[in-house]
Parts: structure tokens; sequence; C-alpha cells
């Protein structure tokens, strides 16, 4: 079944390198990928034409050595505040919270739209978050209602919507679809502008992730469809892609990629889809991306060469 009725011809793509590929760099590589350099990506990922990028996430920097206080501090100040664009930061709980508004992240500050993130699967969570679902939601709703009254831009990610490979007994969780479809409900509610479904792993193909996406949308009618995200793990970066314009013949039309496929998670998650190369796969459908795909390749290598090479070879 078809479920959009009209051809968008234009995406809008995050990308999310700064924040999943810098959160996770070992404290021995920060020189490399020092906070000058990560201004400096932003900087030049804007110069392409990105108008959503994820830049940092409020987190303990004992468990991302690179988000410390000095480095975010380092960041927010050397971009300072950018009018017509999204600068996105993550924030997992209530200390991430109070930390995102100690750096001077809301609207009378650097501005940046606040990311709210949990997973639909119970293990996941527990393992990423330290809490259960429930007790993650009712912590956020607390936290949107005043990120709401301070005028706060927030979005939010479901993880592992599409399902959960246990790296303890290789065993796929898949969460239920009707809670996948009360989560939406619940952070749209809660004043969430988008919600974006992440599969964490890659673990749904092009049919299943057909499969999952139209029957949340037919569940969902009367939503606008432009209320939602697509946010693929996987280690072939051309399924990932497939993935994506599977999602964009169903109508969603917000997709996040990182430069030359890099990122992931601790639990478990590959790496993200290429930037450049989904920019470039959208240009060759005919989608309109408002961004320059030969500065994007450029940027790639200029990454590859002065920091994935260093780092992998240190």
């Amino acid at each position: 079944m078809r479920l959009k009725a009209t051809w968008y011809d234009k995406v809008i793509i995050t990308d999310v390198t700064l924040r999943e590929y810098g959160q996770n760099v070992l404290a021995k590589y920060l020189p490399i990928f020092s906070p000058k350099k990560r201004v400096e990506t932003v900087l030049k990922l804007i110069d392409a034409g990105f108008t959503n990028i994820e830049v940092f996430s409020c987190v303990h920097p004992q468990i991302a050595p690179a988000m410390n206080t000095q480095a975010l501090k380092k960041i927010a100040g050397g971009l300072g505040r950018i009018t017509g664009v999204n600068l996105i930061t993550l924030v997992p709980n209530q200390t991430g919270y109070k930390s995102f508004l100690q750096h001077g992240l809301g609207p009378a500050g650097y501005n940046h739209t606040m990311g709210t993130f949990f997973s639909a699967v119970e293990v996941h969570n527990l393992a990423n978050l330290g809490k259960t679902i429930k007790e993650t939601i009712n912590e956020y709703k607390v936290i949107l209602k005043n990120a709401v009254k301070e005028k706060i831009r927030v979005l939010t990610y479901i993880s592992a919507a599409f399902g959960y490979l246990n790296p303890d007994d290789n065993h796929l969780i898949k969460p239920e679809i009707d809670s996948v479809v009360d989560y939406i409900d619940r952070f749209l509610d809660l004043g969430a502008e988008i919600v974006t479904l992440s599969d964490l792993q890659g673990v749904a193909g092009e049919e299943e992730t057909k499969r999952i996406i139209e029957t949340i949308l037919n569940k969902r009618k009367g939503m606008n469809i432009d209320k939602l995200g697509y946010h693929p793990h996987h280690r072939s970066g051309k399924e990932a892609i497939a993935n994506s314009k599977v999602a964009f013949d169903l109508g969603i039309q917000r997709f996040d990629a990182s430069l030359g496929g890099t990122g992931g998670c601790i639990t478990g998650a590959p790496g993200n889809q290429p930037t450049a190369f989904l920019i470039h796969s959208f240009h060759k459908w005919g989608i309109k991306t408002g961004i320059d795909e030969e500065k994007v390749f450029s940027l790639t290598d200029l990454l590859q060469k002065q920091l994935y090479n260093k780092i992998e070879l240190a």
C-alpha cells in the first residue's frame, strides 16, 4: 500500500558526525579531534548548505571524554549563535538538561535545539540510559515541560524502533508497533517538533523497513508525516541508503547521516549511512537537498586524511 498522496521533491538531511563520531572518540585521541577541529567542521557543513547539525550531547565526561565541560564551552563559544541553522545538542536526563542550560544553549544564549532520546526496547534502554523506558519517559515529561516553557525547540529520537539484537544472547527483540506509535504520540504531545525513528543496528532490510513504517503510518492516519524522521545505522552504507529510499517513498522527508558513515554506539550500533553518498543518491533520484554534494565529498576526504586515518592508525 502506498500511503503518500503527494510526491515531495525535497528532503532535509541532518549530519550527525560531530555528535555520534565525536562523542565516542577516546580521550587519547582528543588532541586530534579538538574543539577547534569540530568547530571548523560544523562551519564547513553550514557552508555546504546544512541547516540541521548534531553538535554534541550533555553526557557525563566519564562516559564520553570528548563531551567534557571545557570542550563543550569552546565548541559552543566558537560557533556562537547562528541564525537559520538548528545546532542540535542531545540531553539524556535531568543532569544533562541542567548542563544544557548552564552552558547557555537555550534561546537566550546560543539557541541550540535539544534532542531527547530513549529506546523502544527495554533491555537496550537499560544498557544505554540506565533506566527503564517508563522511568525515562517520566523524567522527560518534567524536562520537556520546562523546555517548552523556556521556548527551547525539542526533537525526540526513538532508538531500536525496528528491533534490537541483544548482544548477550544474539536474540532479536522487536518492540510492539503499538508501543512505538504511543511513544510518537506522547512526545509530540509533550512538545517535540520531530520524532525520529532509529534502526539502531541496521536489523531491518528494505521489506521490513517498509512494513514497519507503513504500519506506523496506517495507525497514525491524519498525522502530518513531516513530523517523522528516519535514522538508519548499518554496516553497509548502500543498504542504509536503500532503506532511506523506502522511507522516502512512504513520505518521510527527514534523514540523518554522517560523514564517511562514521559513528555508532557503545551498545552495539554500527556506523551511519554516509552523508555524501546519501545526498548524491537523492540528487540522482531527482530529489532536492539544498546541499552542495561536491563540498560534502571534499569535507569527507579532508576528515579522512586529517582525522579518521590518524585515529585509526594511532
